[in-house]
């Protein structure tokens, strides 16, 4: 049993090259041995959103507050709430963020591969940002 506590890992922000506006990171858990998952706690301020992005094993949120966005490429963006839990497929290309007005957090989990979890693309731009 290993038991990390809530106050061992550092927040960070949110590097600019991978997020727009204000992010921040608190890691909850990495991986352990042959274990493959890894958790952050992340917050988004109103109008931050992250890049283009894909996880090669998929990736699941858990809004845990406020009012967040979230969109697949070629799908509409979508509204999500606190409660919501949101799954994007491997190889999937999405991005997610906070409302333009209000702040969201949620549990961001993904597995690794070959130790990597994520593939960053290009940013969202203001004109995809916007809901329709």
């Amino acid at each position: 049993m290993d038991i990390q506590r809530g106050c061992s890992l550092p927040s960070t922000e949110g590097p600019e090259e991978y997020f727009t506006g204000d992010v921040r990171i608190d890691p909850l858990f990495d991986s352990h041995d042959q274990a493959r998952a890894v958790g952050a706690n992340v917050t988004f301020e109103p109008g931050a959103r992250t890049a283009w992005h894909t996880h090669p094993l998929g990736q699941t949120l858990i809004v845990t507050s406020g009012c967040g966005l979230v969109q697949s490429e070629g799908g509409s963006i979508e509204q999500v709430r606190s409660g919501d839990v949101v799954w994007f497929p491997p190889g999937e290309k999405h991005w997610h963020g906070a409302t333009p007005e209000k702040a969201m957090r949620h549990i961001a989990i993904q597995e690794q591969q070959e130790g990597e979890v994520v593939e960053w693309m290009e940013r969202v731009t203001d004109e995809q940002y916007q809901p329709d």
